[in-house]
């Protein structure tokens, strides 16, 4: 009579490890050619753009590849956090891919107050003036989209925070390379965020063990 209950407890002890992983071994990886981009000064500008080269060009160009559609279910882990941090009067990065729910930092790294804020409908907020010398200012971001950052003070910097719905994301490097890994096998939708208005998208079909490449080129 005390078997089945015994079968059963073991059964509950190593159920949870035949479950499917919810993170694959597929791979992407590819490409992004993108079109010419044009780099304007600011206009009207108060303040003295201490390194023009730097602040109109902060970070090199650059795209930012994910995978989205309906993933295994997996643990819900809090995403580490970021740092974009404000150094010769530019961000650094200029473009900062995270995950819904990601807290970002903002550390000042310069001689002079920054004054961060952004009026972007994902996110509004203003962290006020602080040194370097003082504790950096944090944000939580918990709505998808496109963030736009400027500084109260210096107005020719400009910095973007793009919030993902995925877990699944990389920037490309300054070659257009990227790389996308440990990918869970399914039918998935892979985009290549460029700008605001410009997403290319490509379906993708993943298996256990795959390396797909794929490429994207604009005009």
């Amino acid at each position: 009579m005390k078997q089945p209950n015994l079968l059963a407890f073991l059964c509950a002890l190593t159920w949870p490890l035949w479950l499917p992983s919810a993170q694959g071994d597929a791979v992407i990886e590819g490409t992004v050619t993108l079109p010419a981009r044009k780099t304007d000064a600011p206009a009207n500008p108060r303040y003295q753009v201490k390194n023009p080269a730097a602040v109109l060009a902060p970070d090199p160009s650059a795209a930012v590849v994910y995978l989205e559609g309906q993933f295994p279910a997996a643990a819900r882990t809090n995403a580490p956090t970021q740092q974009l941090k404000q150094k010769g009067y530019q961000f650094a990065p200029g473009l900062l891919p995270v995950q819904k729910g990601t807290t970002v930092e903002f550390p000042n790294l310069d001689d002079e107050y920054h004054s961060v804020f952004s009026y972007s409908k994902p996110k509004r907020f203003d962290l006020g003036r602080y040194r370097k010398d003082e504790k950096p200012a944090t944000q939580t971001f918990d709505q998808p989209g496109v963030v736009k950052l400027y500084c109260e003070i210096h107005e020719h910097m400009r910095g973007l925070i793009l919030v993902l719905d995925t877990p699944h994301f990389v920037k490309t490097d300054p070659a257009g390379k990227y790389r996308l890994e440990k990918l869970p096998a399914g039918q998935y939708r892979l985009k290549a965020w460029i700008d605001e208005k410009t997403v290319w998208e490509k379906p993708v079909e993943l298996k256990d063990g795959d390396t797909l490449r794929v490429d994207f080129a604009g005009k």
